[in-house]
């Protein structure tokens, strides 16, 4: 194990991995949950009635003290000319970049479509799950320095998929009332049908409860911050979301074959993320820790978001050194990161033993941020460890089912009888009632 003074010279922390270290890693990674931020939630609930009262005025005052805009009912919606202006604005090749991966998205989203089915059985009766497109979708983007035009894609595309009628987006504008060109592009490519400059908690309230301006809608779905975390946390009920998303995290599983330069390299590119962005190395082999650890500390100093970078390793990164490999895997479901790559000699075998991740890279040619453009997977993925229950974003999320249950008089006639027997075990009168009458002649 390194000495304390050698842990100082390298931004990553090298730790054996022991019961110990691995509860004290989870403690830590689990204070960067939104749940844990309880101070925001008061002030996120004083927005939410404040809109909820006063729907567009209050939008617009907030709008007015977070990002120094002059919004009102006749600019709050994006223009079609406004669109048009952005693509002048945005470089033609990632322009077509877009749509590459736009493609790619659709594609992979495609199969997963599932369909109403219905089983008539010779008895008589029919058994069925109806599936039905939600209606109206609300995304929400962030704006400024988190403008992220690949989330657009990731959000929008299992809707659009999944056959949602109106699909709402918000993001916020900066002081001249503009939206940052890339967003809009990706939201046109992608089949937006409307875009509203709001944004932060504000514009999560507008969309769950609706205002003079802009619609209410039946699930809200996106990225943002922890005012954006809280206040969906605060509708769900009323509308529907897609998760409480934390901050991003990587876990890379590796053995002795694995090239320290990529696995550095793909720590570091969740790590820029957010100063509490997680990255994680677990591995068998000491000399692959050390030489990872130089790396990441070489690549620190070229990159642009050094400062970010070393504070987020500081705070969430480590290197374990795992005694073999059934322990590194363990310790991997356990944490049930958002991303897991996995290098190693047979990373197909190793999956197989993977049971907690959003998202599984095999081989050291898949790094993460194939996934988070290009791929087709969704980015949209549980963190927190919520992949011990969670599923990345799907076209599942975007669809209700209804079950379909037809009987005719010979199909319940045969077991009418047992069903009142039921009821009544329970103290249901009324219910055993609803079915005796039927049969009431007999």
């Amino acid at each position: 194990m390194v000495t304390e003074e050698n842990r100082k010279e390298n931004i990553m922390r090298i730790v054996e991995l022991t019961a110990e270290t691995r509860t004290n890693i989870l403690e830590n990674l689990l204070k960067r949950s939104p749940n844990s931020y309880g101070k925001f939630e008061q002030v996120v609930e004083e927005i939410l009635e404040n809109v909820r009262a006063k729907k567009d005025a209050a939008v617009f005052e907030y709008s007015r003290k977070f990002d120094g805009a002059e919004l009102n009912a006749g600019n709050i919606r994006v223009t079609e000319e406004e669109i048009q202006e952005a693509y002048t604005l945005v470089d033609a090749d990632l322009v077509e970049i877009i749509r590459k991966a736009i493609r790619n998205i659709r594609e992979y989203h495609e199969m997963q479509k599932r369909y109403s089915w219905f089983d008539s059985k010779p008895n008589g009766s029919i058994l069925g799950q109806k599936l039905t497109p939600i209606e109206k979708v609300g995304v929400y983007v962030p704006g400024g320095k988190a403008a992220y035009p690949s989330s657009v894609l990731m959000n929008v595309i299992p809707a659009v998929v999944a056959g949602v009628g109106r699909i709402v987006m918000t993001t916020p504008c900066n002081q001249e009332g503009k939206v940052t060109p890339t967003t809009l592009v990706a939201a046109k490519e992608a089949g937006v049908c409307e875009i509203y400059k709001a944004g932060g908690a504000q514009a999560i309230a507008a969309l769950a409860y609706g205002t003079e301006s802009i619609p209410k809608v039946d699930k809200i779905c996106g990225p943002g911050n922890i005012y954006v975390a809280l206040a969906k946390k605060a509708v769900y009920g009323h509308v529907s979301i897609d998760s409480v998303a934390g901050p991003s995290e990587i876990l890379v599983l590796a053995d002795e074959t694995a090239n320290p330069r990529y696995v550095a390299a793909d720590l570091l590119s969740q790590a820029e993320h957010d100063e509490m962005a997680s990255a994680i190395l677990v591995t068998t082999s000491r000399e692959l820790a050390q030489k990872v650890s130089e790396e990441a500390d070489q690549f620190v100093t070229e990159l642009s978001r050094r400062e970010i970078l070393e504070k987020s390793l500081e705070n969430y990164g480590y290197i374990l050194i795992a005694g073999t490999m059934d322990e590194a895997i363990e310790t991997a479901n356990e944490i049930a990161s958002e991303h897991l790559e996995i290098v190693t000699k047979d990373p197909f075998q190793t999956m197989t033993k993977i049971k907690n991740a959003g998202a599984i890279f095999l081989g050291e040619y898949s790094s993460e941020p194939l996934g988070d453009y290009f791929a087709g997977p969704n980015h949209i993925l549980p963190t927190n460890g919520t992949a011990k229950f969670f599923s990345p974003l799907n076209v599942d999320d975007f669809v209700k089912k209804s079950s379909i249950i037809s009987y005719s008089r010979e199909a319940l006639e045969a077991v009418h009888r047992d069903i009142e027997t039921f009821a009544k075990a329970e103290g249901l009168t009324a219910h055993a009632n609803s079915i005796a009458v039927r049969f009431e002649q007999d």
